[in-house]
């Protein structure tokens, strides 16, 4: 028997009787981060990082939680669990499981190129690794952030100078929070749908400083903000929230805006190319980087990845879960203010 295998509540560890990111209740649930498709509602105890853990409160409510720091190891009937940095956002972690001189990596969501804000991604050695592959396509590389900050930077001031609110289609958890610190470089005051405020604040509580932002709230006089920068999730789009606001330009931030036939078909008025995914290079960087011939892939392009993997040596096969609805997905999730 694998040290891990699937069931139908999610990943499961039998020896260790514990689950990673399962989608059904359980009573004991290793989170890798707080993303609404790994972490979800009704287990009876969550471990995660310490950072995860003000965020999965704010998302699930006053839940049984432990957390750890990244390195510390606990172990749980003979089975070891240390969490490593993932890279993806705020706390996201890499769950390292060892048992009797076996040891299995389970990566829930990462990037391996530093954002200043996720925590620097940490390669583990292993035999077995599981691996997304949101983006696994040769097509999917990403530009250096600072270049891609440069032009999101460049289109708000030519927004500002011709009067226009720059509106950028942001995830409230991961996308926004990677934003704003170069949004704020423009000098222009951010504000922020309720989506965005609410983790802002979570963050801000928990310690976590955050860059200053305004809470778009019906208090706010809409001519205020006018020339300005608004931060809010997809779903705002069409929207009588988003339809107060006068003379907008709106962005989507997603790395599906990579590609121009997907960008296009997004209906906004411009798109960039920002992911909290690892591209093709950082995947199969990473994979290398483990030492393990044994890869299971995840949510994406699994099928077209898990052959090229197998081309290259790998002992590669798709591992079926139900992850991949956040934040790079172009269907609007989040509608309240």
């Amino acid at each position: 028997m694998p040290l891990l295998e699937q069931t139908d509540r999610g990943l499961y560890c039998a020896v260790g009787d514990f689950y990673l990111d399962p989608w059904r209740p359980v009573d004991y649930a290793l989170i890798t981060h707080a993303h609404s498709d790994h972490a979800r509602w009704g287990s009876k105890h969550y471990l995660c990082h310490t950072d995860t853990a003000p965020l999965l409160r704010l998302r699930l409510g006053p839940v049984s939680v432990q957390s750890l720091a990244w390195g510390e190891t606990i172990t749980r009937r003979g089975v070891e669990i240390t969490l490593f940095p993932a890279g993806h956002i705020i706390g996201s972690s890499q769950v390292r499981v060892s048992y009797q001189g076996e040891t299995w990596v389970f990566t829930g969501d990462y990037k391996t190129t530093p954002d200043g804000v996720s925590g620097q991604f940490e390669p583990v050695r292993c035999h077995s690794f599981i691996t997304e592959c949101t983006f696994g396509l040769p097509v999917y590389q990403w530009a250096p952030q600072a270049q891609t900050a440069e032009t999101i930077q460049r289109w708000i001031s030519d927004n500002h100078q011709q009067g226009y609110t720059s509106v950028l289609l942001a995830y409230s958890l991961g996308k926004a929070q990677r934003l704003l610190p170069f949004l704020a470089e423009t000098g222009l005051t951010i504000y922020t749908h309720g989506a965005v405020a609410h983790v802002q604040n979570c963050l801000e509580a928990a310690g976590i400083p955050q860059p200053a932002t305004k809470h778009l709230d019906a208090q706010v006089a809409r001519q205020d903000v006018a020339g300005h920068i608004v931060v809010a999730p997809p779903g705002v789009l069409d929207s009588t929230w988003l339809k107060r606001i006068p003379k907008t330009r709106t962005a989507t931030c997603s790395g599906w805006m990579a590609v121009r036939g997907q960008a296009r078909r997004y209906p906004t008025d411009r798109g960039f190319a920002l992911s909290d995914h690892a591209d093709w290079n950082e995947l199969l960087a990473a994979i290398r980087a483990t030492g393990a011939s044994h890869i299971l892939t995840t949510h994406g392009f699994t099928a077209v990845f898990t052959r090229y993997l197998r081309e290259q040596g790998y002992d590669a096969h798709e591992l079926h879960t139900q992850y991949g609805q956040e934040e790079d997905t172009l269907t609007p999730i989040e509608t309240t203010a």
